[in-house]
């Protein structure tokens, strides 16, 4: 099974130019390393040490492979790679110091942190302040992966949303335990950087999809994909009328990384792609345009009773501060996009 698609990999290491020569000689620890986004920062490392490089650099991959799945599995084998199956929620503690941390570790599912909220909680609070702490010792950057959902579900006023928008959340919803350690844990990355110095940045991710997720992730494009492919209606929950944009993996993988490496320590950035903000009916139909070979139906009903209630009715970028910081601009059309990812789903969800 193609985990990945090569030509992504190539487009990531290409478009971060001169940049990437920082993390030449460098020791990089990535938590949650075998999910989604993991695999995608490990793959582009192991190519930069080939094609860019003027010193390789090392990679510590953790995971615990509680969602990795079968596309996380297989673990590659690389001089250059080490990895640890742990559980970040424990102290990790390195051989020798590291340059830089990707705190990726996290469950990001509705259908798997509502199955384990507790592991949920604990892994963006206590596994995130076990990861400040060694960089605090190392003296290392480090990224925290926070999340658009922090937001809630802001009023129509405050979209497309600013980092300064403080949220219109539940600490009691069916989505408190995902939500709200990842607020506790921008506090607790601001905390560590005023009163220890430990250069920590934060990114908020919005929607987030391409080659390389799990076929029963139980997020809108692996569900959508799945079923199509094997000629089932997609399944629209609620009106169908509630929005989201997509960023495809390239584009927010370049806008990570420089984040990481010229972000301001304390500050939280979105990362997404602001337009074109689509209904879930509306995605439906940009999805046949993409597939004309393949019958594309669907169906509206209510939300299953394994979805967390209070979905955000529009989610929309504001990415303005991340423009001017740190020079991110997505450049991938949703269709083009939702191409790639397509066909690369008709291979590995065989």
């Amino acid at each position: 099974m193609t985990a990945l698609l090569e030509t992504d990999i190539d487009e990531i290491c290409t478009s971060l130019g001169a940049s990437a020569q920082a993390f030449a000689g460098k020791r990089i620890l990535i938590t949650g390393a075998r999910g989604f986004l993991g695999r995608y920062f490990t793959d582009v490392f192991l190519r930069l040490n080939k094609v860019m490089l003027s010193a390789p650099c090392e990679v510590i991959a953790i995971d615990n492979l509680r969602t990795s799945g079968e596309l996380g599995a297989e673990i590659p084998q690389d001089r250059q790679l080490a990895f640890v199956n742990h559980d970040m929620v424990k102290p990790f503690y390195p051989e020798r110091p590291v340059d830089y941390v990707l705190h990726l570790a996290g469950i990001a599912s509705p259908y798997y942190y509502r199955k384990w909220p507790l592991e949920t909680l604990e892994v963006a609070t206590t596994g995130l302040k076990n990861v400040l702490e060694l960089a605090h010792q190392s003296k290392a950057r480090v990224l925290f992966f926070s999340s658009s959902e922090i937001y809630g579900d802001p009023d129509s006023a405050h979209v497309p949303t600013k980092e300064s928008y403080h949220g219109n959340v539940s600490c009691l919803g069916a989505r408190a335990c995902y939500d709200e350690s990842k607020r506790l844990g921008e506090t607790l990355v601001r905390i560590y950087h005023t009163q220890f110095g430990v250069s920590g940045m934060i990114v908020r991710p919005f929607n987030v999809y391409g080659p390389g997720m799990q076929k029963y992730d139980y997020r809108v494009l692996p569900n959508f994909a799945a079923r199509v492919l094997a000629g089932e209606p997609l399944n629209v929950y609620g009106t169908g009328g509630q929005t989201r944009t997509f960023c495809y993996v390239t584009d927010a993988l370049r806008g990570f990384l420089q984040v990481l490496l010229s972000g301001q320590p304390g500050e939280p950035y979105n990362i997404g792609n602001p337009s074109p903000e689509v209904s879930m009916v509306d995605l439906v139909q940009v999805i046949r345009e993409c597939l004309p070979d393949l019958k594309v139906t669907h169906r509206v009903i209510e939300h299953p009773d394994t979805y967390p209630a209070d979905e955000p009715q529009r989610r929309c970028p504001d990415i303005t501060k991340a423009r001017l910081q740190v020079g991110y601009e997505p450049n991938v059309e949703l269709n083009d996009g939702l191409t790639r990812f397509f066909d690369w789903a008709r291979i590995a969800y065989v």
